[in-house]
């Protein structure tokens, strides 16, 4: 199964490496922005990411996006609202992981201040997102959240 299944002939285990889930917020603000973190470790350091990350066992996809933000930028949202998902390639250390991303959209929370989770954030920015060029020319970490804010222009 394309390295996804490793049988034992000895003892007749099956072993699955079944795709990981994860998630991604798109943050707007009042002015239309949308919020991006630069990502403070590997993979793909430096580069501007969603806020997010991968679900936790027994954990819905809102579940994880509403904790994700709230530990990476000290946010608590709750208008989250389903835009699209994507299979994603994420390498760690050498290994290259298969992902299914999901992605919501949620508007900043009012009288808000944002607290960067030091491991995973060094710092904000805010970018302003109206075209597909503007999308095209964002250096993001992954590309299936560059599908995504793609998918989100069109809802708006």
């Amino acid at each position: 199964m394309n390295g996804r299944k490793w049988f034992c002939p000895d003892c007749e285990f099956d072993l699955y490496n079944n795709t990981a889930s994860a998630v991604g917020i798109i943050l707007k603000n009042s002015l239309n922005q949308v919020l991006f973190e630069v990502r403070a470790k590997e993979p793909r350091k430096g580069y501007l990411a969603l806020p997010g990350g991968f679900t936790s066992a027994d954990e819905s996809a809102e579940d994880a996006a509403r904790r994700e933000c709230l530990e990476e930028t000290g946010l608590k949202v709750n208008d989250l609202k389903y835009i699209c998902s994507f299979p994603n390639n994420y390498e760690y250390k050498n290994i290259h992981y298969k992902t299914c991303d999901l992605f919501f959209s949620a508007d900043f929370p009012d009288n808000s201040s944002m607290q960067a989770q030091p491991s995973e954030v060094e710092s904000f920015v805010w970018k302003e997102i109206k075209t597909e060029e503007d999308v095209k020319n964002l250096p993001l970490a992954f590309d299936s959240a560059k599908k995504s804010l793609l998918c989100w222009l069109k809802t708006r």
